[in-house]
């Protein structure tokens, strides 16, 4: 059986059972916005960094599907931080382990996925430094404990979409229970990541969170699929354009016709400012049917 050991328990969230389950008291119970959602969830756009700075937004789109629904898979693109070879990478069976307990991979779903597409690599080495789905899994558990997990990093590639609607089509014609997530945070915005088109002050992280960020949250919203990797290579809004391109594609295929947008905030507003005027954006957005 393959395993997967935590690689950011203590850095990015608490690495002992005890202070996790706190941080997501914390996370969960903070009073947070939360738009009516009308329509089946089929997917989400979570965001993945250290809890403290976005793990409000991510409860917000783990508590909107649990609202309705109780899957019994979340299929998680994400982002790719750490490149390893050109293709989306599947874990394809095993477990994930975790301070707060282990999650089963959905072994089957994914042998089924691999039939249907030549655009994903078994290739669960690739996951082990990256955190963009890690971080999202305690949320998965603490509200859905017997829910498996299915992650597939996807790098920004013209066909990420299309990577996104071979996962949507095998779940719809096995009618396999499963949710969509997408891991991506936005715009980095400051000198720490060498990003400044507006300065250095306060004007900039204006411009980062309501006019770049917005720019890619507005195209998630009419899930524009084709449109992300462009706009984030342009613009450099999204670390995980590739995972929100295929969570729009297999969305799609699922049924979803619009996406509402929960939250959407930056580390400088959930934290406070960074003397250097550093932020990242954070949004949490659910994409469902009419």
């Amino acid at each position: 059986m393959m395993i997967r050991e935590p690689a950011v328990a203590g850095t990015f969230y608490p690495g002992d059972n005890d202070a996790c389950r706190r941080s997501l008291d914390e996370c969960f119970e903070t009073p947070a916005p939360r738009a009516t959602v009308d329509g089946r969830i089929v997917g989400g756009l979570v965001p993945h960094a250290g809890w403290m700075c976005s793990g409000r937004v991510a409860a917000q789109v783990v508590s909107a599907i649990a609202d309705q629904r109780t899957p019994e898979t979340f299929v998680i693109f994400g982002a790719v931080h750490h490149l390893r070879g050109t293709s989306a990478a599947i874990f394809p069976s095993g477990r994930w382990d975790f301070p707060s307990g282990s999650i089963a991979i959905d072994a089957r779903l994914a042998e089924r996925i691999m039939g249907h597409t030549n655009l994903i690599a078994e290739d669960p080495y690739a996951h082990e430094p990256e955190h963009s789905i890690e971080v999202q899994v305690p949320f998965i558990q603490r509200l859905f404990p017997k829910a498996k997990l299915l992650p597939v990093m996807v790098p920004p590639s013209a066909r990420a979409a299309e990577i996104g609607e071979a996962v949507g089509r095998t779940i719809d014609a096995y009618r396999s229970d499963a949710v969509v997530l997408a891991s991506s945070d936005l715009t980095h915005y400051g000198r720490r990541f060498a990003f400044t088109p507006k300065g250095t002050g306060p004007e900039g992280l204006d411009w980062a969170k309501n006019v770049n960020d917005r720019r890619i949250i507005d195209r998630v919203l009419a899930l524009d699929a084709d449109a992300i990797v462009p706009e984030a290579t342009r613009n450099r809004n999204a670390c995980g354009s590739g995972a929100i391109a295929a969570l729009i594609g297999a969305s799609k295929i699922l049924g979803a016709e619009r996406g509402v947008l929960l939250d959407h905030t930056t580390s400088a507003e959930t934290i406070g400012p960074d003397p250097a005027n550093n932020a990242v954006g954070y949004a949490g957005i659910v994409l469902t049917t009419r």
